[in-house]
């Protein structure tokens, strides 16, 4: 039985743990929040607005249709913490694709042997990116933009004007279209909550053996709660039928493509929060200059996150291939590099450096799809879906610019 003394430090622990989370939003610490906000308040509007907008298959249909752009804005966010930009990211995810569906149709490659090629071929272009701004001081802006020229350009060479290259491959299509069984999802639903749990409960403890400032106990397992709650819900709405005509066809289960982002998600946050290497990146886009001088090779840094970025890029590649069973002269091209970038920024990641994380893109992503899939099922035309995503990416922007200047002036 606890005692008065005890309750009222818990208590007291709990108040300053909010009172301290109060104050970095007063002095700019926002992070996630705005777009948690919004991804809310979004979800609200649309589902009294549309009927079929909070519908099992519609929820199915958001998280494939927002895939390609999550991966290319997780890669964006390395090189958005640096304070550069990549405009070629959306082409180089065209060009890489076009590259396993060559490889894999033309030539007879087994799947996974064209896709190495195409990560390997999304490396080389990052790292030319990369060598032009970091070696020979070019502005990412002006050579990301010349590469989105060239990879255009190479893009229609490979797919040829107005051509289309198909790809039939039961693995590759599957991604984008295919379901885990409802038994596996809640199994894997279960891995992925049990890890989750573990490992926030192993650096709580280890941070306290070091005696680190850490997360409150109390408050740190309602957060959790609160989105393993949600999370259980998701997966519940996913494995209920969702086919018009069961007898045919079965649609239930989680989207395969959903672990495939769950794993580039857990891999990156990883390198960003428990390498040197995401310490040293971090430093870089907080002051370049204090991070040379403290021995970090800031020319390799710089280099490195435009070959992540390309790298996830084939990845997208290979999911625009899965989701369209083919690769045409417009793939990764339209509105995709815009909407990757709406994604990060929305979702928290500064576009003046330093602050961000892989995290951004999932939620970011979700919105961006949310406005984009809701709209549509209201039947607005797409030169209003663009004005309501920009004006969204511009107060995220805002917001971004006024809590840098409150923590400036602070």
């Amino acid at each position: 039985m606890s005692t008065p003394t005890t309750d009222i430090v818990a208590e007291s622990t709990l108040k300053s743990a909010t009172s301290d989370y109060i104050s970095r939003v007063k002095s700019g610490d926002i992070g996630s929040l705005p777009a948690v906000l919004g991804l809310v308040t979004l979800c609200i509007v649309f589902g009294f607005m549309s009927d079929v907008f909070l519908t099992p298959g519609n929820f199915a249909n958001l998280l494939t249709q927002a895939a390609s752009v999550i991966v290319i804005a997780m890669g964006l966010i390395f090189v958005l913490l640096l304070g550069e930009i990549d405009l070629s990211a959306g082409y180089a995810s065209g060009v890489t694709g076009a590259v396993l569906v060559i490889l894999v149709t033309n030539h007879g490659w087994p799947w996974y042997a064209a896709f190495a090629v195409s990560v390997a071929v999304g490396a080389l272009m990052g790292y030319a990116i990369g060598f032009l701004v970091a070696r020979i001081g070019i502005p990412s802006f002006v050579v990301t933009l010349a590469g989105f020229l060239a990879f255009q350009g190479l893009l229609l060479l490979l797919a040829g004007e107005g051509g289309t290259i198909r790809i039939d491959d039961k693995t590759v299509l599957a991604i984008q279209n295919n379901n885990m069984k409802p038994i596996l999802s809640w199994i894997f639903f279960l891995a992925c909550s049990a890890l989750y749990i573990l490992s926030g409960l192993n650096r709580i403890n280890s941070r306290r053996k070091l005696g680190l400032k850490t997360e409150l106990k109390k408050l740190w397992a309602l957060k959790t709660g609160g989105l393993l709650g949600v999370s259980g819900l998701a997966v519940w709405a996913l494995c209920v039928e969702r086919s018009n005509n069961p007898k045919m066809i079965s649609l239930k289960g989680i989207p395969d493509v959903v672990p495939l982002i769950l794993g580039i998600l857990v891999i990156g946050t990883f390198v960003l929060g428990r390498t040197a290497y995401g310490r040293h990146l971090y430093a870089v886009g907080g002051n370049a200059e204090a991070a040379r001088r403290a021995g970090i090779n800031v020319k390799g840094i710089r280099t490195s996150v435009f070959v992540i970025c390309s790298s996830l890029s084939a990845v997208a590649g290979l999911l625009f291939a899965s989701r369209q069973n083919s690769i045409s002269p417009t793939t990764g091209g339209s509105s995709t590099l815009l909407y990757a970038v709406g994604a990060a920024v929305i979702g928290g990641t500064s576009l003046f450096g330093g602050k961000g994380k892989l995290r951004d893109a999932i939620l970011g992503g979700l919105v961006v799809a949310v406005i984009d899939n809701g709209m549509g099922l209201l039947g607005y035309a797409a030169g209003i879906k663009f004005i309501v995503t920009g004006l969204v990416l511009l107060v995220s922007a805002g917001v971004d610019a006024l809590s840098r200047k409150g923590a400036t002036s602070s």
